[in-house]
């Protein structure tokens, strides 16, 4: 029986009796009669600043949206229903709601402009400018459109909602490491990831995993909880990133939290949900019968006899025969359907001086594939208040503890491995009922009985500020900022399990610790501010400090399995690397001109040494400049087509560095512990290069944006060019220098690309509105410059070669298999000698994908809304490994199991397939028929997924001001991953495999990779 699921429909039933009570109960209560006083409310609805009449207007009353017609002098009449005086929300789209008691009929209405606001000062990077001056490429994402799209870290939530960023989470595990990239990759050994900024704290976004987990990491942005973030903003173009110079190069994300407001009434939230989690997929495996099969079918065609072949009669000294075997799923006992809770409550509010936010998060998510749980406890205090009309401090708080359990997936002991490379034909319990090992990997029973591996994280993220308005257009701000991020992993193999079995048992405790300071000193001026003249100035100086450590304790021999700490175990070892610094000092300014709101000028410059470079070449600096045309302002323009709002051209170029290599790449290392006759000694480690220096990538790009009737239809072009010079390389040497490898400076790479974003509010009628968003991204990436084309990762599958993009696959490509001999044909045009060789071999495709972006439609009807996203990648590859590994065709025995597409093998003349007849034997080419990385394995993994579905309903105020209870609430249901259409042949096509060492998550491998959950969420949000 299972519980799990019994319990989940329980709560459906709960959950749907719910529904339709509160339905009957809201109805009723919407049905009595009200006294109808007023047939009509008369009005005018004009814009605040120009006076001029307004067509169209939203109101909303007592909870209910209606739309109402105007002529073209403002003017409307609605009828109410309602007794004067009431409230109504008044809302427009392009101007800023308005909440409006009306006591009087008629009434004039008037609604300032949001977008047209001329006199807005916002914050881009460190400087300030009106909003309508910004010439970078910046897209922002509201927190409220993070929560429809589930997920325990925000950079699940936020893919396909930016254009030009690309998201691909590396398995089904929650809290497991996922791939970003902003406008494609800069570089090949130094860091991809972008730079994440959550209130002015620069976080560490790499994972300080020590102990490998069989291709997955842990993500440590999902130390955040994504439930206080109010804003997401995106920085792509070097005008927007290059004043963050030396971390810009892959782009920024800067992440603004919730916050109280001076002067607001404290508000309550309260946020529950209830999930249940499933895999909506998983491998298809043969039967134990079709296994022996295909043994006996590889024997004979290798050239055994009938009568040798393995499974045979028992009479006959075999197995038994094909039909007698059984088939034993393990898949079933590693997957689970799982219930998951998140439980958020925030405080916020203010008086005069100051403003608060408080939150706390308990989220319990265990993973669809049992021995993966993630655990998170979550704490945020932010705090502002003014000391005097012209001195404001405040602190920005985050606490949080994650537990992990961390048990491997893809190696020979792990959890995945287990269930999906173990063959069905293998009994999972022996004959006297103990538990069958196998020959390679661990029995699912003795695993799950047996495990004993987690991960705990401490993480503080704070910061301090003192802002200082010295005049009324010159301010100074100084803050100090800490990231200090703790990860325990204490993990004991007992001598039951494989990886503890050779050194009866084997246990870790390792602790990593990064500590990022910061101290930032900022001074803004603004000498002009007026009708025809904008100009903004900023100065600036950042002190940056990395601390780095790990502590790791080992043992192995243990007395019995009974005993898990290190101190029982009669071997124990230790390592710690102390303490590794490194340090970073910046110095940076900027200007921004606009004239008339139509020409706009933004220029910046940043120089920063780092530590990290040879003493040759440790600083650098970096300009970038931006320039907008406001056509829209123009007077050719602005009065002849009153359809158009804005039209914006823009262009910038600039450039921003890079130095994600290891800290100390520059310098000779020397290591200790070599010791010599019972003397301490000490050895060259590590060759030094004292010239090496910053990557640096230049970027242009053009963008145009565009709002149109009544800005209910707004576009954004962007076109970019990214080129990196300098790249930081690990280029080989030679053997005989006793070292592999040395950090230079060689090789150059591009991305090229566009992004394009489109939002559409297609119906805005009195209960009833519609509007959809589109985002679509376009990237290039080429590898311009290399001396000599290299392998990186495991068994040379993914090559960087000149000419060609990152994660190129080096394969054999298999033209065809062979319809009378069933042997595979491959291509021999490299080397026209008639053999297969290496140097056959050739790139066939990469793992970047073509288009990816977005399609989500958002509907109101009265107090229901909902909606539902589409997410799309087209033209990524994905080396699909674990066929690589099952489609063996028996060269592995009963070590390996064998996936259903076996069962397509060629097997008579005539047969037409792309797999080949079973046999270990080599071809007259010399080729192999199986066990050859050829492109077969290398397949299509364009998707289109049903991300999110959400359907939400509201109670009306009606009801809730004669409860006296809740200023709002709301019920919802989220549902995610519902539907995938793909072609690729694995559960999930959106897999990576993740390496350990920093940015390095390889795109397009899958091996052993949890497929992403179905979840549908239930879920409260009431506030006080």
């Amino acid at each position: 029986m299972n519980t799990n699921k019994d319990t989940a429909f329980r709560y459906v039933k709960i959950g749907l009796l719910f529904f339709l009570g509160l339905y009957a109960t809201t109805s009723y209560a919407q049905q009595k009669p009200r006294p109808i006083v007023n047939a009509a409310l008369e009005g005018k609805v004009i814009d605040a600043i120009k006076k001029k009449p307004l067509e169209g207007v939203t109101l909303q009353l007592d909870g209910v949206t209606h739309s109402v017609k105007t002529d073209h002098n403002g003017e409307f009449q609605f009828v109410t229903g309602q007794k004067l005086p009431f409230t109504i929300n008044v809302t427009y789209i392009g101007y800023e709601k308005k909440i409006l008691d009306v006591s009087l009929s008629p009434t004039v209405i008037e609604l300032e402009p949001s977008a047209e606001r001329l006199d807005e000062i916002v914050v881009v990077g460190y400087g300030q400018k009106k909003k309508s001056n910004i010439t970078g490429a910046v897209s922002q994402v509201n927190g409220d459109n993070l929560s429809n799209n589930l997920g325990t870290s925000f950079t699940e939530k936020l893919q396909g909602l930016a254009p030009g960023v690309q998201i691909s989470s590396s398995s089904g595990v929650e809290g497991g490491t996922a791939l970003v990239r902003l406008r494609g990759a800069t570089s090949i050994n130094a860091n991809n990831d972008p730079l994440y900024i959550i209130d002015g704290v620069f976080i560490n976004s790499s994972s300080l995993q020590s102990v490998g987990a069989g291709g997955q990491t842990s993500n440590p942005l999902a130390d955040i909880n994504p439930a206080d973030i109010e804003t997401i903003e995106v920085y792509k173009d070097a005008n927007a990133t290059a004043v963050y110079g030396a971390r810009g190069a892959n782009g920024v994300i800067v992440i603004t939290t919730k916050k109280g407001k001076k002067g607001e009434r404290t508000e309550v939230n309260f946020n529950s949900t209830f999930g249940i989690a499933k895999a909506p997929k998983l491998w298809e495996l043969v039967t134990g019968p079709e296994h022996a099969t295909i043994l006996n079918e590889q024997w004979i065609n290798d050239g055994g006899t009938y009568e040798t072949r393995p499974y045979r009669p028992i009479s006959e000294g075999g197995q038994g025969l094909p039909e007698e075997q059984g088939t034993y799923d393990r898949l079933g006992l590693i997957f689970r359907t799982t219930n998951q809770t998140i439980n958020n409550l925030s405080v916020r509010g203010g008086s005069d001086k100051t403003s608060f936010y408080v939150s706390g998060e308990i989220n319990n998510s265990p993973s669809i594939l049992k021995l993966q749980n993630f655990n998170r406890k979550s704490f945020r205090s932010n705090l502002d208040h003014n000391i005097s009309n012209s001195l404001q401090i405040g602190t920005n708080i985050s606490y949080s503890l994650v537990n992990r359990e961390t048990v491997p997936t893809g190696d020979t002991g792990g959890i995945t491995n287990t269930g999906l490379h173990t063959p069905t034909l293998t009994p999972i319990l022996n004959a006297d009922g103990s538990y069958n090992r196998g020959e390679r990997f661990n029995n699912p029973y003795v695993l799950l009985e047996n495990s004993n591996s987690h991960a705990y994280t401490k993480r503080f993220i704070g910061n301090a500020f003192i802002k200082w308005d010295i005049l009324k257009n010159l301010s100074f701000r100084s803050s100090f900022s800490l990231d200090d991020n703790s990860y325990n992993e204490v993990i004991y193999y007992n001598a039951n399990l494989n990886q503890g079995r050779s050194s009866n048992g084997s246990g870790t405790d390792a602790l990593t610790s990064e500590r990022v300071w910061i101290a930032e000193q900022l001074l803004n001026y603004t000498p002009f501010s007026d009708t025809d003249h904008f100009l903004s100035v900023f100065l600036g100086n950042t002190l940056q400090r990395n601390e780095f450590s790990r502590s790791t304790i080992t043992g192995t021999n243990y007395p019995s399995t009974q005993f898990t700490a290190i101190s029982a175990a009669a071997v124990t070892t230790g390592s710690t690397t102390g303490l590794l610094p490194s340090g970073l000092i910046s110095y940076f300014g900027g200007v921004n001109y606009s004239y008339q709101d139509k020409y706009v000028v933004d220029a910046n410059l940043r120089s920063d040494a780092s530590s990290r470079f040879g003493r040759n070449n440790r600083w650098a600096t970096f300009p970038s400049l931006g320039l907008a045309w406001r056509i829209s302002n123009e007077e050719f323009l602005k009065d002849r087509w009153s359809s158009i709002n804005e039209v914006l051209l823009k262009s910038s170029i600039g450039w921003s560095g890079n130095q994600g290599i290891p800290d100390f790449a520059s310098l000779g290392l020397w290591t200790g512990g070599n010791n010599y006759l019972g003397q301490p000694g000490v050895s060259p480690s590590q060759l030094g290069n004292e010239d090496l220096k910053w990557e640096t990538t230049r970027q242009w790009n053009i963008g145009l944006e565009g709002s149109f009737f009544n800005r209910r239809f707004t576009v954004g072009l962007d076109i970019y060019d990214k080129y990196t010079t300098d790249l930081l390389l690990q280029v080989p040497t030679p053997a005989k220098t006793g070292f592999s490898s040395v950090f230079q400076n060689l090789g150059e790479m591009s991305n090229r690309g566009f992004e394009l974003s489109l939002n559409a509010v297609n119906v805005q009628s009195e209960n009833f509105q519609w509007s959809t968003q589109v985002t679509v991204s376009h990237n290039r990436n080429r590898i311009e410059k290399l001396p000599r084309a290299f392998t990186q990762y495991n068994r040379d599958w993914v090559r960087l070669e000149e000419g060609y993009p990152l994660y190129s696959f080096w394969l054999y490509k298999q033209l065809y298999v062979d319809t009378q001999t069933g042997d595979a044909v491959y291509d021999d045009s490299r080397t026209q000698d008639g053999r297969i060789t290496v140097e056959d071999r050739q790139i066939v495709g990469d793992a970047w994908p073509a288009y990816q972006g977005g399609i989500n439609n958002t509907f109101k009807y009265k107090n229901i809304d909902f909606s539902f996203y589409f997410y799309f990648s087209q033209g990524n590859k994905v080396f699909n490994m674990n066929r690589y590994f099952q489609e063996h065709a028996g060269s592995r025995g009963t070590s390996w199991s064998m996936q259903k597409s076996m069962m397509d093998r060629w097997q008579n003349p005539g047969d037409i397939t792309d797999i080949p007849r079973v046999t270990t034997k080599e071809n007259a080419d010399g080729s192999l028929n199986h066990n050859y990385e050829s492109d077969r394995f290398l397949e299509d993994a364009s998707f289109i997924r049903l991300k999110s579905v959400y359907l939400g309903y509201s109670l009306p105020q009606s009801l809730l001001r004669k409860q006296n209870l809740f200023k709002q609430a709301k019920l919802f249901v989220n549902a995610a991953n519902l539907l995938t259409f793909t072609k690729y042949s694995g559960p999930d096509p959106e897999v990576n495999v993740a390496q350990q060492q920093p940015g390095a998550t390889v795109q397009g491998l899958d091996f052993s990779m949890p497929p992403h959950p179905r979840t549908v969420q239930f879920g409260l949000n009431v506030t006080f």
